[in-house]
């Protein structure tokens, strides 16, 4: 029988854009570093170095162990870098946990959106999960866990975001479409995680507001937009051996906006 707990005891992982202390992934770091893993912050931008090593002192005045790795994973260099880093910081030839947070571009209209914004968008939703995935299967012994943070939009087909919705069905269907090989021969499963509205940095405040106000009605734990600890839990939960029989899932973590 399997422990019953939520211990990630001996664990490393690593969660991709966690650099900004009130994001997701800030969030989901914390909530792996309580509960006993080593973490890996990654942020992309000069920008939010300061911050990434505010939350990786966070993770540290909770016990945890952290190391801040600056790396562009929509690239196959950048998520080498991080993969090895990671293996460095910590003394380790193992990693465990993968968290693919990092986000990049939403708001603009698909008849003004350029190559460009495409490129950026697609990379770091589509291609940085790829690559990640692809350093590091070799390094995760089995019962290691790959989780997706995907978003809502992939089912509501939010009209102000058309392509970030895109690129995140992409990521559904990609979860759901590896899992069979990562679990028969890699002893790994993975699975997305699809926020609803969540106060975060991630939208200008005009657009929040408007998306805001039009999903949080549509809640039916509370009338309230989430948390990004309400996120951070279900992706614990996930990463925890109590979810070793889920895998290529597509779960909604939006307070019941949608259950697909």
């Amino acid at each position: 029988m399997a422990p019953d707990t939520l211990s990630l005891a001996g664990k490393v992982a690593i969660v991709t854009g966690s650099g900004r202390e009130n994001g997701i992934g800030a969030a989901i770091a914390l909530a792996l570093a309580r509960n006993g893993a080593s973490v890996t912050i990654n942020h992309v931008s000069d920008s939010v170095a300061t911050r990434a090593a505010g939350v990786a002192k966070k993770v540290e005045e909770v016990g945890g162990r952290a190391t801040v790795v600056q790396a562009n994973i929509s690239t196959a260099e950048g998520a080498a870098k991080l993969v090895n880093a990671t293996l460095e910081a910590f003394q380790t030839d193992k990693i465990d946990i993968l968290v693919n947070n990092a986000a990049a571009g939403m708001a603009t209209p698909l008849l003004q959106e350029t190559k460009e914004g495409i490129d950026t968008l697609m990379g770091t939703a589509l291609y940085g999960p790829i690559f990640m995935i692809q350093q590091v299967v070799p390094k995760m012994p089995r019962g290691g866990r790959i989780i997706n943070i995907g978003s809502i939009s992939s089912k509501l087909g939010t009209p102000a975001s058309p392509l970030y919705a895109a690129g995140k069905a992409s990521l559904d269907t990609l979860s759901f479409a590896v899992s069979m090989q990562l679990g028969r021969e890699f002893g790994i499963t993975i699975n997305t995680v699809m926020p609803g509205p969540v106060k975060t940095e991630c939208l200008p405040p005009h657009i929040q507001e408007a998306v805001h106000g039009h999903l949080v009605p549509m809640t039916r734990a509370e009338e309230r937009a989430g948390r990004a600890e309400d996120i951070a839990d279900a992706v614990l939960l996930l990463t925890s051996e109590l979810s070793r029989w889920v895998t290529g899932q597509t779960i909604s973590v939006s307070g019941g906006i949608t259950g697909n």
